[in-house]
C-alpha cells in the first residue's frame, strides 16, 4: 500500500523510488522519475523562468495519458509545483490529488511529444483543443513566456522520447509504471 501523498513518509518512499532509478545510463526516458528530476533541476537554475514566471503563483499538472503500445499502464500526473519564479518541486503524484489542481494540462504521448519538439506549442494546443486544459485559459496565456521556458527547458534537459522508444524501453517504461502504482500512486 502506498504511502499517502503529502507525507513525509510518502517524500522519503519518493526519493528512494528516484535513487534506485537514478543510476540508469542518461539519456533518461521523457516522463520517468529520474527525467522528472533532472528537470525539476533545470527548472530550480533557469534565471530566464524565474523572471518570465514571477507573477504564477499555482501547481501546474501535466497529465499524461496512458498508452499500453508505448508501455505507459497508467496516466501519470506531473506536477510542477510552481510559485513566484520558484519551482518548489517537480513530482508524479496521484491521480486523485492531480486532477484537483487548479490547472491541468492533459494530452497523450503522441502530442507532449509534439510539445517537446517544438512541434506543437502548448497554448495554441490548448487553444486549438490539441491538448485539454482543466483551468482558467486566460490565466495561462498570460503566462506564455513562462510556459515556453518550460518547453525549452524539458528540450534542453533532453532524453528519449516515449514515442521513439525500443521494444526493451517500452517494458522499463511499464516497471516504472508498476512501480509507482505500487509505492506512490495507488
Amino acid at each position: 500500500m502506498p504511502a499517502t501523498y503529502g507525507t513525509d513518509e510518502w517524500e522519503a518512499e519518493y526519493q528512494a523510488v528516484l535513487a534506485e532509478r537514478a543510476g540508469r545510463e542518461q539519456p533518461y526516458i521523457y516522463f520517468t522519475p529520474e527525467w522528472a528530476s533532472l528537470y525539476e533541476k533545470a527548472i530550480q537554475q533557469d534565471a530566464t523562468y524565474k523572471r518570465a514566471s514571477e507573477n504564477w503563483e499555482w501547481p501546474v499538472v501535466l497529465n499524461v495519458e496512458q498508452d499500453p503500445g508505448y508501455g505507459l499502464t497508467i496516466d501519470l500526473y506531473l506536477m510542477l509545483d510552481l510559485w513566484h519564479g520558484n519551482c518548489r518541486s517537480v513530482r508524479f503524484v496521484p491521480p486523485e490529488i492531480g486532477r484537483e489542481q487548479p490547472f491541468v494540462i492533459s494530452g497523450s504521448l503522441e502530442r507532449w511529444a509534439q510539445v517537446a519538439t517544438k512541434e506543437l506549442d502548448v497554448t495554441k494546443g490548448m487553444m486549438q483543443g490539441k491538448l485539454k486544459l482543466r483551468g482558467d485559459l486566460p490565466t495561462i496565456v498570460r503566462a506564455i513566456k513562462a510556459s515556453t521556458r518550460l518547453t525549452e527547458i524539458s528540450m534542453e534537459v533532453g532524453g528519449i522520447l516515449p514515442t521513439d522508444l525500443t521494444d526493451e524501453q517500452k517494458e522499463e517504461v511499464t516497471e516504472v509504471c508498476r512501480i509507482m502504482s505500487e509505492r506512490l500512486l495507488g
